[in-house]
């Protein structure tokens, strides 16, 4: 098949770079038009998903449609006249736009405690915003909002969750442009010391540029239908360039070596397509199935991110199958144009690769175990892996929102607090109707005696001093006569439904004693007629590790099963895709224990510039799914290349040692494409972001280093002909269904 396609692509070359050019444009329009991207966070499924949307319904000015300003000044302080009055000045734009439903300053008499919104040395205030629409809508012009507020007498600073949302955005595209500034440069250079050709080393990084603008329009199209995270782009930019470069790398160097042997342009492409072509395309399916993985955690950014890397994979294999072999067909062997000077690969196949292959093969257990010890001891740092949600510290210090989000909670009161939402609906009927009152009362006491708690705000706890009874009488009267100050808390905690606690405690929202707090809540009995549920960011935290926590053994061994079964159906032994797996987990695991030791350890925290902390547990799904598919890509071109020596004379050892050498200086050049790809990613200031390309290009370079050529040369050595067997029925099967590839 892939023999027959490549010989079609020859004969009608300028027809098929015509249709993958109409693809071309068609995916430039879509991504020029770009698409709505989302933070994600929440688990829309768990307690606190759908606690958070009931606020946001009911209580927008209380949920995620909010920031905070800070004013301050080095000479005057917050009880100045003066400095009251620039406040007043910088905040008339927001009082009169229409989008902002309510402003809190310390200065206006509706806080209980003014105190907590002014700064310890009483040189800056605190002043919260609340717009009217949900923070989907006002992430859009919240811009334009903050533009509004200046000050001449005054330094201004925002942070808060509309402001931190902002900043992920702005910061995440200034890396994007950073990543590809330096991504695409450092691949040509390295494509020039594999190829020794400007040409040739010219056509794999189009490729790589063309299936990365496939890829963004079908995340932007997938925006239509579902929400696709902030990080996608990144992560699709990512998968893309490395993926496109490796795949049009191998194709490339199979035609150009088919044409070294003298073979015409017709027969080396067919050969190309039905060797490297194959094995792409294989490749292409491995990292799917890995990314798919991400589909298991519907409700969270995860599946999106899952579908978005898939489709950039598709695109990548796409163009490799198209697009490449027609350029190919029509450069022949103007390929060789430009040339520089560079190592060429030892023409009788006896190189330094099949000296190492032949090396381990001769001691292959004084080999494998030194190895694998040495991967298991930098994988060992994972065991003590710490989950928690990443927050505003995953941004760089310099960055608005983050710089004011740490001197509020370094300077005022309100900053060493950690607030826990417990949220009590009544389906049926107001919160506050007499009847219910006692029950309230009853609940907030309880949550009061909770340990760590400093104290529970809410329209049941105002006053120490009253009773059940007396809240019963004070909320039956009508509630335009109340106090001022009252009322203010009545609009901030009480909806059409629902009731608000806001309970204090002074641990860190991500601690186990904050997730403690939060289990023992929800263990409490509701008020008769309610439903209570726990939200905030630590509850969102907790939600969302459990969830993850308990989803990711079936993606994993989704993921394994179906990746052996491919493996399985392209190289028809059942004893490859078993080892292949266990290859890859090595590979991983390396990667996952440095992980570990440089983000929540803090090693290198410095010259990296990020703050230590828990890791965020989505970063291991998507190391996980992303690495184990990209590491069956050298695999599936090594072993593709090896199953071709050996079906030659059926002998083990020799096919391994001529697998490794014809691939191991490809797959060297490939790896070392792909680390210096994810590591232009590592150079971000989002933190996620950093961690990501910094581990999977660690895990690339020892999969490409020690794994493939040392402990897989070593372990094929041992297995011998068993490499090679399947039962006779599944081995009838696989060659019942036809993938196996003739020799072109």
């Amino acid at each position: 098949m892939f023999e027959a396609w490549g010989r079609f692509v020859y004969r009608r070359r300028w027809w098929v770079l015509a249709v993958s050019g109409i693809v071309l444009v068609a995916s430039a329009l879509v991504a020029a038009q770009g698409g709505k991207l989302q933070s994600g966070g929440l688990v829309e499924t768990s307690e606190s998903g759908q606690g958070s949307r009931l606020v946001d319904r009911e209580l927008p000015h209380a949920g995620g449609s909010t920031f905070t300003l800070l004013f301050s000044s080095t000479t005057l302080s917050a009880s100045d006249p003066s400095f009251k009055a620039a406040v007043d000045r910088s905040l008339a734009p927001l009082r009169v736009d229409p989008r902002v439903g309510m402003i809190i300053t310390p200065y206006d008499g509706t806080v209980p405690d003014p105190s907590i919104f002014i700064s310890k040395d009483s040189h800056a205030i605190a002043v919260d915003v609340a717009v009217k629409d949900e923070a989907t809508i006002a992430r859009d012009y919240y811009p334009d909002l903050r533009a509004k507020v200046t000050s001449d007498v005054l330094r201004v600073q925002a942070t808060g969750v509309l402001a931190i949302t902002n900043g992920f955005d702005v910061v995440l595209q200034d890396d994007l442009r950073r990543a590809e500034t330096v991504s695409l440069p450092l691949a040509l250079i390295l494509l020039l010391i594999v190829f020794g050709s400007v040409v040739a080393a010219l056509v794999p990084l189009g490729v790589g540029v063309l299936a990365v603008v496939g890829g963004i329009a079908g995340m932007f199209l997938l925006t239509r239908v579902t929400d696709v995270s902030v990080y996608a782009e990144n992560i699709v930019t990512l998968i893309g360039l490395g993926v496109a470069i490796d795949y049009s790398l191998f194709i490339t160097n199979r035609f150009r070596e088919e044409m070294r042997r003298g073979r015409s342009g017709n027969n080396a492409l067919a050969v190309a397509m039905a060797t490297s072509g194959r094995a792409v395309t294989f490749s292409g399916l491995t990292v799917a199935i890995g990314l798919s993985g991400m589909l298991f955690y519907q409700g969270t950014f995860l599946s999106s991110m899952g579908v978005s890397g898939a489709l950039v994979v598709a695109s990548a294999v796409f163009y490799g199958l198209t697009f490449l072999p027609a350029l190919l067909a029509i450069l022949g062997r103007n390929l060789g144009r430009g040339r520089v000077p560079i190592f060429q690969p030892d023409p009788s196949g006896l190189g330094w690769w099949h000296q190492i292959a032949t090396m381990v093969m001769r001691r292959p257990i004084l080999v494998l175990v030194p190895v694998v010890a040495f991967i298991l001891l930098v994988g060992s740092p994972f065991l003590r892996l710490r989950l928690a949600t990443g927050d505003v510290n995953v941004l760089p210090t310099h960055e608005e929102s983050r710089a004011a989000y740490d001197r509020l909670v370094q300077d005022f009161p309100l900053g060493e607090q950690t607030d826990i939402s417990v949220i009590v609906e009544y389906p049926n009927g107001d919160p506050l109707a007499p009847g219910h009152v006692p029950a309230l009362v009853d609940l907030a006491k309880r949550i009061a005696a909770l340990p760590d708690i400093k104290r529970v705000n809410s329209p049941l706890t105002v006053d120490p001093r009253l009773g059940p009874s007396d809240y019963a009488a004070l909320y039956g009267a009508p509630r335009a006569q109340l106090p001022a100050q009252l009322q203010a808390v009545i609009r901030q905690t009480v909806g059409e439904h629902i009731v608000l606690f806001d309970v204090v405690t002074d641990r860190a929202a991500y601690s186990d004693e904050a997730r403690n707090i939060v289990r023992a809540v929800r263990a409490m009995a509701p008020p008769a007629d309610a439903h209570l549920l726990v939200t905030g960011f630590t509850a969102i935290d907790l939600d969302t590790v459990d969830f993850i926590v308990g989803k990711t053994p079936t993606a994993v061994a989704y993921i394994m099963a179906a990746t052996m079964l491919v493996l399985f159906l392209l190289l028809g032994s059942v004893v490859l895709p078993l080892k292949a797996v266990v290859m890859n987990l090595l590979s991983i695991s390396a990667s996952f224990g440095a992980l570990v030791w440089i983000f929540q350890d803090g090693h290198f925290a410095q010259q990296l510039g990020f703050t230590p902390g828990s890791i965020d547990p989505t970063l291991p799904v998507i190391m996980f799914c992303t690495v184990f598919g990209l590491s069956m890509d050298y695999e599936v071109l090594l072993l593709s290349r090896v199953q071709e020596e050996y079906l030659k004379g059926h002998d083990n050892t020799h096919a391994v040692a001529m697998g490794l050498e014809r691939s191991g200086r490809l797959i060297t050049g490939a790896a070392a494409i792909m680390v210096g790809v994810f590591a232009a990613f590592a150079l971000a200031d989002i933190v996620i972001i950093k961690a990501i390309g910094l581990g999977m290009a660690l895990a690339v370079a020892i999969d490409a280093t020690l794994v493939r050529a040392l402990v897989v040369p070593a372990t094929m050595r041992l297995l011998g002909d068993l490499n090679w067997w399947a039962p006779g029925p599944l081995a009838r099967l696989q060659r019942r269904i036809g993938l196996a590839e003739a020799p072109a």
